[in-house]
């Protein structure tokens, strides 16, 4: 029993009535909407013996950097060991394997050589795709799906996301304008596309072009918001912009309404609230009682230790609302977390571990010593995962480090460079100016 696909892919275990929602789950996480899930529980239950079926769902919680979501990769990577297989199909179990044992590269190399092999392996793509995405590997995010772009032609089902996964590719590389026209190609072809909405943010995000990315996140929000589990992300993108010029009152209305107004548990939701919030204390903005509501949230994972990327937002919840007992639980997972044997010992030993105790120490008010811990990892911070966008967050406490702690000479340094690379950025201008003015003084 076996279904062949418009590609001439062969699914195991599938019939008509199975490989139907199984391609819809697939459509859904090409957009990032709906419920790709239930999708594909309703392909299981049709099929039982689908062996992509399995690995697909398993995918889908490996890739939610959240504990509990990981032990059901391992039920589902049990699920689709015994069952019959094609060799593709039996690598695309073995890299749901290692996923969900934290072994983040050895999947990412499994996914690499079955897209190697299949380039129309659309799954293999975008599950690939996601881990450099949340292991840092920007060229991968733009070589993976450079590769197999040959492959592929306008009209084929789901070309809108292959072209928009390479938008993001070439944005992390700094390809701007090809990223950018990317991007757009498609949004014209599917505008539900929330990765390709996000990756033309990305360009505008970078190039300080505050009012073009207004204008692109406002135009048409009813397309990147409907049924989309990415729309927290975009807003946050939409709120970055208003952030880089000072509309602190935009900023908060954002995070009050589609970023945190429903104060969601799940862990990637949290890094965008996180994200802003911390943006906002760094320029002294009082936001109420918003952290409490936020670290209240975080602390039922602080103890996880299981992706140093979520610590670090974490730690600015707890640092942010002044709590004690979960900001000890976190700093105590991620030594434990060290010892481990998967990738995320080394996120948190290289990059996550001195990232939140920098975080700390700025929450005290000792700068000297954060600027001490965040120094060093600035050039290695891609290995903990995100973005550039993501990860500017720890140029901003840096640079807000250093001009707390009176060091003249890095702030100079500092702002400096962030004008020299971001030189329309109101931000860049304000930084600059504290500088000058520290000198003087």
């Amino acid at each position: 029993m076996a279904v062949r696909d418009p590609f001439g892919l062969m699914f195991s275990g599938a019939t008509e009535a199975g490989f139907s929602p199984y391609s819809q789950a697939v459509h859904e996480l090409q957009c990032f909407v709906g419920d790709p899930v239930g999708s594909v529980d309703r392909a299981i239950s049709a099929d039982p013996g689908f062996v992509m079926a399995h690995v697909f769902k398993g995918y889908l919680f490996g890739l939610a950097t959240e504990r509990e979501a990981t032990a059901v990769a391992q039920e589902c990577h049990a699920a689709a060991l015994p069952l019959a297989a094609t060799p593709r199909e039996q690598a695309h179990v073995a890299a749901l394997g290692h996923l969900a044992e934290g072994r983040w590269h050895d999947a990412a190399r499994l996914l690499e050589d079955i897209a190697i092999d299949n380039p129309l392996d659309a799954v293999a793509l975008q599950v690939g795709h996601q881990i450099d995405f949340f292991t840092g590997n920007a060229r991968m995010l733009r070589d993976r799906i450079g590769r197999a772009l040959p492959s592929w032609q306008s009209g084929m089902p789901g070309y809108h996301a292959i072209i928009g996964m390479q938008a993001f590719g070439l944005e992390e590389m700094g390809d701007y304008v090809r990223a950018e026209s990317f991007g757009r190609q498609a949004i014209e072809i599917e505008p539900r596309d929330g990765w390709a909405q996000h990756a033309v943010a990305h360009v505008m995000e970078m190039q300080s072009r505050q009012r073009d990315g207004i204008a692109w996140m406002r135009a048409d929000p009813e397309a990147w918001t409907k049924e989309s589990f990415l729309q927290v992300h975009n807003w946050w993108h939409l709120a970055l912009f208003h952030y880089d010029l000072g509309e602190t009152d935009e900023v908060l209305k954002l995070y009050d309404g589609p970023i945190y107004g429903e104060r969601s548990t799940l862990a990637l939701n949290m890094i965008d609230a996180s994200a802003i919030l911390w943006r906002l204390y760094l320029g002294g903005v009082d936001v109420g009682d918003r952290w409490a509501a936020l670290a209240a949230n975080w602390a039922p994972k602080a103890g996880a230790g299981n992706y140093a990327f979520n610590d670090a937002h974490a730690m600015m919840a707890f640092v942010g609302a002044g709590l004690e007992a979960p900001v000890k639980i976190l700093l105590e997972a991620q030594h434990e977390a060290m010892r481990g044997s998967d990738d995320n010992a080394a996120f948190t030993r290289d990059v996550g571990q001195p990232l939140t105790e920098g975080i700390k120490a700025f929450g005290e008010g000792n700068y000297s010593e954060a600027v001490r811990l965040i120094r060093p990892i600035r050039a290695i911070a891609h290995r903990f995962g995100g973005s550039h966008a993501q990860r500017d967050v720890i140029d901003l406490t840096l640079i807000e480090a250093a001009l707390r702690a009176d060091d003249t000479a890095l702030a100079w340094a500092l702002t400096a460079e962030r004008a020299l690379v971001r030189p329309d950025s109101p931000l860049s201008a304000l930084f600059s100016q504290r500088a000058a003015n520290l000198s003087e003084n």
